[in-house]
């Protein structure tokens, strides 16, 4: 499960590793939410390569509780962890893949998900290129360790010291990505699966990171060649069709009541999207 030691926010393992078998029509699901930025990934990754035909979506309902994600069925994801691993404790996560034909969960190792669905299922585009996955890899360290996890160490943080450390390795890292884009479309000469990485946090930013995890020394907007960058990304139908600011921000701040107690939802930000 998630801990906190020394003030400090740590996530928790990623219970279900198996790889992703050869696609088969009807044998995989996938669960996840439009609130979630691992999740988002995958839809992404998903409809980037039209894996429609070969990996059924449901979706969750933003707002959980201790029975984890609902699907509109009536059914709890828990209920589908438990199934696979009756002893399992934790939280109950999405992105995950059901195996259809064997009953159980195949895979909540989010990092993976895409990366077999990349390989394992390719289609075009390339979005992990074979020449490029070792500059790939250590781009996605840099972001998960400076920007995706990062954002939420900063907002789970229980001490000033453990705070201050992660929101100053978000802004560095935004710092670097305005750098490195200032010149560049994309992360690397095409789209690729850094951009997936990427996208998914900078599109919450403003509207839950600022605030919510108080990463609030500079917004998205005030970086111009990031901020052009997610927009660009948002222009492209698998991006812009899977982003639901309305489950964003009914997730972020209804269900941390710790960090939110009153459960408002705020308005805005107003932020214009296009190009």
């Amino acid at each position: 499960m998630d801990q906190v030691r020394d003030g400090r926010w740590v996530r928790q393992p990623n219970r279900f590793t198996d790889r992703l078998g050869p696609p088969e029509p009807g044998r995989y699901r996938l669960y996840a939410s439009y609130a979630c930025p691992w999740a988002q990934r995958v839809l992404i990754v998903r409809e980037l390569l039209g894996l429609g035909d070969l990996l059924e979506v449901r979706i969750v309902d933003p707002i959980r509780d201790e029975r984890g994600w609902r699907v509109p069925d009536g059914e709890f994801l828990s209920e589908l962890y438990l199934a696979t691993d009756p002893s399992y404790e934790g939280r109950y996560t999405v992105p995950c893949v059901w195996d259809v034909k064997e009953g159980r969960i195949v895979s909540n190792d989010f990092p993976q998900i895409t990366l077999d669905l990349e390989t394992r299922w390719a289609r075009e585009p390339d979005l992990y290129p074979e020449d490029l996955r070792g500059e790939i890899d250590a781009m996605n360290d840099r972001l998960y360790h400076g920007l995706n996890n990062a954002v939420y160490e900063a907002g789970f943080a229980r001490s000033q010291e453990a705070y201050e450390e992660a929101v100053r390795r978000v802004f560095a890292t935004l710092d670097f990505l305005e750098e490195r884009l200032s010149g560049s479309e994309f992360l690397f000469d095409g789209l690729t699966e850094s951009d997936v990485r990427a996208y998914t946090t900078l599109a919450r930013f403003d509207t839950v990171y600022y605030l919510h995890f108080k990463c609030s020394i500079r917004r998205l907007v005030d970086y111009p060649a990031v901020w052009r960058y997610a927009r660009r990304l948002y222009a492209i139908p698998a991006f812009r069709e899977t982003t639901n600011f309305d489950h964003i921000k009914r997730h972020y701040y209804l269900t941390h009541p710790h960090i939110n107690p009153s459960r408002l939802v705020p308005l805005g930000p107003e932020l214009d999207w296009s190009l």
